[in-house]
């Protein structure tokens, strides 16, 4: 079975008058070494415009694009193709010491590197009755294998939490995501963060896009914009949990941005003038002609159109 595929994204926002753009951050690169990509390129219109690539302080590989006139809109435009063979989310080793958690200090505590990743996930003096009480249910359990407990978390989660599709920007508090039980994926993924973070996992946000195999058409994915969480376990590195599915994140999971908070990892950010925005996101996955199976090297375009 021809196992790659083509995902097409176009993100388009649309001004009812010419406005300054000041410039903008997008961060829709797949992250280095990120498995499974065969090529990557990102358009934008209108021209002229300016676009520089950088390193953010998470690592990511994002753009930063200028426009020196005032514009009517502003296109994105990326084409990603990838490798959607299944692969085995488990094929990792977990360090000795670490195979049974909480391990020991030292482990978790040896690279300064995750420190904004064991910081908490709530405003300092917030009240978090609720997920208190949640984090102080799984404290109880431990000592316990890791892995399992990863497992099991990410499976409560998800059958606590309701998925609920939400148009509207910003992610609720894991207070908020409790009290509703319901959430986005972005909503649910940080509530596993803030449970992690409180039982002393390094956890982090993760943005970028899902694909999944169409049912009863071999061959065909559809593919959407998705957030999980990542969690750090010494020996196997960040491993991509997913509080939608309640599965690990596999071959289907292709992260765009990682970073301490939700709002670090935005595909598009910037400022521009007052005015009246539209915004519209489409998306779309095209199987490849076993022609093009072979994989090549990751590539960086920015055309203009």
């Amino acid at each position: 079975m021809n196992a790659h595929a083509m995902l097409v994204h176009h993100t388009r926002y649309r001004y009812d008058r010419p406005v300054h753009l000041g410039p903008q951050t997008i961060r829709l690169h797949p992250v280095p070494d990120c498995p499974g990509v065969l090529s990557y390129s990102m358009d934008i219109s209108p021209t002229p415009h300016g676009c520089t690539w950088e390193h953010d302080p998470f690592g990511n590989r994002i753009a930063r694009v200028t426009f020196t006139r005032q514009v009517t809109h502003f296109d994105i435009t990326i084409r990603l193709a990838t490798d959607q063979t299944p692969t085995n989310p488990f094929h990792f080793t977990i360090a000795p010491a670490a195979r049974l958690w909480p391990a020991p200090a030292p482990d978790r505590s040896a690279d300064p590197a995750l420190a904004p990743y064991l910081q908490p996930a709530c405003p300092p003096g917030s009240p978090t009755p609720l997920l208190d009480a949640l984090v102080r249910t799984w404290r109880a359990t431990l000592p316990r294998p890791t892995l399992e407990m990863l497992v099991e978390l990410t499976r409560a989660i998800a059958t606590r939490v309701t998925y609920r599709i939400r148009l509207e920007a910003g992610v609720w508090s894991p207070e908020e995501t409790l009290r509703n039980g319901a959430g986005s994926c972005r909503d649910s993924a940080w509530l596993l963060i803030a449970v992690l973070r409180g039982l002393g996992v390094a956890a982090r946000f993760v943005s970028g896009y899902l694909l999944q195999p169409r049912a009863g058409a071999p061959g065909q994915y559809g593919g959407e914009l998705h957030a999980w969480a990542q969690a750090y376990v010494p020996g196997a590195g960040w491993i991509g949990l997913d509080t939608t599915s309640g599965l690990l994140a596999a071959q289907g999971h292709v992260p765009l941005a990682v970073a301490a908070a939700p709002h670090q990892a935005a595909p598009v950010s910037g400022l521009l003038d007052h005015c009246v925005a539209t915004f519209e996101a489409v998306m779309e996955t095209i199987p490849l002609p076993p022609a093009t199976n072979a994989r090549s090297p990751l590539r960086r375009t920015h055309i203009s159109s």
